[in-house]
């Protein structure tokens, strides 16, 4: 035994040394990769992202040759109706299969206004919802009330028929037409004679169908807006409402503007709901509370039953009003651009 010399002042060839034991765990033993290592990783690195880059353009460009496809043959097959109408197959308020008179500007009228009645009931309805839950609820209530709106997205658009016919139609819409056509029977978009059937009943349930859409973008724009310009808000005196209405809302907008778009363009494809609750009545009326038609519910009351010339005139109305979705998300766009140039 050698005394005055501590075990841990030993060395590791069995000397008495300055030196220490050092454990093969000890991270002073581990050393740097070598370069050919760094080299093999950066390379293997880039390898990967020259195949994200090819399988997020391949992915892109798939997508742009189906729709592609699917335009021209959807044109093609109409093709010889478009040529056999002309400009009067849009333009045309008469559709008579049986005597091959094809005329759809009914069916895209309905179509317009029943999306408009929905997205002008929805909307408000929306925001107040997206506001609440990210401005004004207590955090034990949110994700309930969260949940339960976003749950109306995962119910089928049949089921909105059914409940709209058999539930909503005798217990609110034809008492609400009725009631709008007694009171303000002398607008023209309120003229008797009242029935629930109608754009506007079309137009509420497709309101309650886009509701779950447009809340659920609207509370992520919401959520997305700084909490540094709420604080400087308050900072400047200002109340909650007018810290929502001066600082959250005009952040928001493009957002918004987005948000409202995609539920119209649920709502301009929507079918059986639409087919159930519009009436199908291919005429124009001013008044929104009389039956009418959209281009989605004539092609699914009609398809089963069409011969060859009527199936070419469907896939015709389809092509209308997938050129009419475009052009109405296309202005969206134009409109949130400019929204952004502006800020």
């Amino acid at each position: 035994m050698i005394h005055g010399v501590r075990g841990d002042e030993i060395s590791a060839g069995g000397g008495i040394g300055g030196g220490s034991v050092r454990s093969p765990a000890d991270p002073r033993d581990e050393r740097p990769p070598s370069l050919s290592a760094l080299a093999r990783r950066r390379g293997f690195g880039r390898a990967l992202d020259r195949l994200f880059g090819w399988t997020a353009a391949v992915s892109g460009t798939l997508v742009l040759l189906i729709l592609a496809y699917m335009v021209l043959t959807t044109t093609n097959t109409a093709l010889p109706v478009f040529t056999s109408e002309g400009i009067s197959f849009v333009t045309g308020t008469e559709w008579l299969p049986s005597r091959g008179v094809y005329g759809i500007l009914p069916f895209i009228y309905g179509t317009l206004v029943t999306s408009i009645i929905a997205v002008v009931i929805a909307v408000p309805i929306s925001l107040g919802v997206s506001l609440y839950l990210t401005e004004l609820a207590p955090s034990w209530i949110k994700g309930p009330i969260a949940y339960a709106v976003d749950l109306l997205a995962a119910v089928p658009s049949v089921v909105y028929g059914l409940w709209g016919v058999f539930v909503l139609l005798p217990l609110f819409l034809q008492p609400a037409a009725e009631a709008l056509s007694s009171v303000f029977g002398f607008l023209p978009i309120f003229k008797a004679p009242a029935t629930g059937l109608s754009y506007f009943g079309a137009g509420v349930v497709l309101a309650i169908m886009i509701i779950p859409i447009i809340s659920a973008l609207a509370r992520e724009v919401f959520r997305a807006v700084p909490d540094d310009d709420r604080l400087a808000a308050y900072a400047l005196g200002a109340t909650r409402w007018e810290m929502i209405w001066e600082a959250v809302i005009p952040r928001s907008r493009p957002g918004l503007v987005g948000a409202t778009m995609l539920g119209l363009g649920r709502a301009l494809g929507e079918t059986i709901a639409v087919a159930l609750l519009v009436g199908s009545r291919p005429t124009i009326s001013a008044s929104i509370v009389q039956p009418g038609y959209s281009m989605a519910a004539v092609i699914a009351n009609q398809f089963p039953e069409a011969d060859a010339t009527g199936i070419r005139a469907l896939v015709g109305v389809g092509v209308v009003l997938f050129a009419i979705t475009i052009v109405i998300n296309m202005a969206a766009r134009l409109f949130v651009w400019r929204l952004v140039a502006e800020r």
